[in-house]
């Protein structure tokens, strides 16, 4: 199972165009890429507060990405729910 899951994760990694590859993930306030098309937001609860979660798509190459805007977690920001 543990291989089946880490050949998926190689697998969308390689999807990914070279800008993509190139976000820092789960860092706030770390800078994504020219491609990234912003879509919508929504709230989400994080420990009894409340914090908005933007969704981007990469025109290249088309991978979804979210980033999480949380003032009280330095490592909220970026990641990548699917591909």
């Amino acid at each position: 199972m543990t291989d089946n899951y880490k050949a998926a994760e190689l697998a969308r990694e390689a999807a990914l165009c070279e800008p993509c590859r190139g976000i820092q993930r789960n860092w706030r306030r770390a800078p994504g890429h020219a491609e990234l098309v912003q879509g919508d937001n929504r709230k989400e609860e994080r420990a009894g507060r409340f914090v908005t979660v933007t969704r981007y798509r990469c025109d290249r190459c088309g991978s979804i990405w979210d980033y999480e805007n949380n003032p009280a977690n330095q490592k909220a920001g970026w990641s990548l729910p699917r591909r």
